[in-house]
């Protein structure tokens, strides 16, 4: 852990760094950015073994991580330069323009599930507009926090760039305020979001939030329901079903509703539940004693209200916070599952009469992360797509984050955009000039 003065002086290099690192020539920044994507691939598998053995994921999983993050440093290596570009418009006067300069120093507070992806899909476009960066990473996760710093030394960033904090949420919250932090890239539960936002609001810092979701994955007449069961048992139980944009809620026209249980269940029992490390391994253990327990609140308090169980799992006995899929159908409103995000491999089935009582339940959640929409005319699902209250949709598909795709959530969801030229754009001071 940090002391007071260790985090002090880290502040300070913070900004120091700040002032050379953003006078660098662009092509330089990217430079470094195309290191780290090297160094990523060199090490990926201490990296991805690091994570299964931290927190738990499926190896294959993490071999995955690692891999989205190298691709991603790469898209911003490649497009950062145009980025920065500045545009001349038309205007009353000689000459206009619109410019961009980085902000300062960026405190990113970033969560246990996704440890290399959550921070390095931020720190790619942070650092490539010539920002710096000091992470506070999950308590869940500290060999994962001080591998990414090491990487970054390795790929020759210069000192103070990136930065690491081994410190607790309070002292992350109460650096908010310090004059050296410019911005915030926050990522994890929606009331801890909240919290932020007030901090930094009322320092008059920016923010950016990426936050919890209850994603909807609905079905409609007209969908290959085999696809897509098998496509919605990958999307709720990936990364045993610990992430923000995982389908959540099934809302299923209630004409393909039997069938479509039926392989979704099929499809969930060929899951293996085990040891992350092993290749086959599809559900790996929950990251916490405390994780298992609050989902397993969920379940019950889900059953004791009248649902049914379709698919028996739970807690299992024996070493490890083990907890097998459970699949629950007659899902009624005032189920925590239906109010609260479910993380973890539980899997609510809700039957609707039509398409537009299926639009109607999935925009009745106080989260828009995600969503998933399958059906027949793709046409028409599109513009479905764009009646559903989520900041990212997939049509007979699932949506995965993507460096050229802003990422981000609507209502409860977050606030601002990661990824893409959008993401890039929130760390910036977007400046206009003028000459008569």
């Amino acid at each position: 852990m940090h002391n007071s003065e260790a985090v002090s002086d880290r502040l300070e290099n913070s900004y120091h760094a700040f002032l050379d690192w953003k006078s660098l020539d662009v092509d330089v920044r990217c430079d470094y950015l195309r290191q780290v994507a090297r160094m990523l691939r060199q090490c990926k598998q201490e990296c991805a073994e690091l994570i299964t053995r931290e927190m738990g994921k499926p190896l294959k999983q993490s071999l995955g991580e690692i891999a989205k993050c190298a691709l991603t440093f790469d898209y911003y290596a490649d497009r950062t330069p145009s980025f920065m570009e500045p545009r001349v418009e038309d205007t009353d006067a000689t000459y206009s323009s619109v410019f961009f300069e980085p902000m300062g120093p960026v405190l990113c507070i970033k969560p246990w599930n996704f440890p290399f992806w959550q921070v390095l899909s931020a720190a790619s476009h942070i650092l490539a507009g010539g920002n710096t960066i000091l992470l506070k990473h999950s308590s869940s996760v500290p060999a994962c926090a001080l591998k990414i710093e090491e990487i970054m030394q390795q790929a020759g960033l210069p000192e103070g760039v990136f930065q690491t904090l081994l410190i607790d949420g309070k002292t992350a919250s109460s650096l908010i305020s310090s004059d050296e932090i410019a911005a915030v890239s926050f990522t994890g539960g929606t009331e801890a979001g909240r919290r932020v936002a007030v901090k930094a609001a009322s320092s008059l810092k920016k923010y950016v939030l990426e936050l919890g979701g209850s994603d909807p994955f609905v079905v409609l007449e007209g969908a290959d329901v085999q696809k897509a069961a098998k496509a919605a048992a990958a999307a709720r139980f990936i990364n045993t079903g610990q992430t923000c944009i995982a389908a959540k809620r099934f809302v299923v026209e209630e004409s393909l509703m039997e069938e479509f249980k039926r392989h979704f269940i099929e499809q969930t029992r060929r899951m293996k539940v085990g040891d992350p490390l092993e290749e086959d391994t599809d559900i790996g253990p929950l990251v916490r004693a405390e994780e298992m327990h609050r989902l397993g609140s969920q379940v019950a308090d889900s059953i004791e209200k009248g649902a049914k169980v379709e698919l028996d799992g739970g807690l299992v006995e024996g070493a490890g916070f083990f907890y097998s899929p459970v699949v629950l159908s007659g899902i009624t409103d005032n189920m925590d599952v239906m109010r609260q995000e479910t993380f973890g491999p539980v899997a609510p089935l809700i039957s609707v009469k039509d398409e537009a009582e299926a639009i109607k339940v999935a925009n009745a959640t106080p989260y828009g992360l995600g969503a998933s929409i399958w059906g027949g005319d793709s046409d028409h699902l599109l513009e479905i797509g764009k009646r559903i209250q989520a900041g990212v949709v997939g049509i007979n598909g699932f949506f995965k984050p993507d460096a050229c795709m802003p990422f981000g959530g609507m209502k409860q969801s977050g606030v601002g955009r990661e990824l893409s030229d959008f993401g890039f754009y929130e760390f910036m001071h977007i400046r206009s000039l003028k000459s008569f």
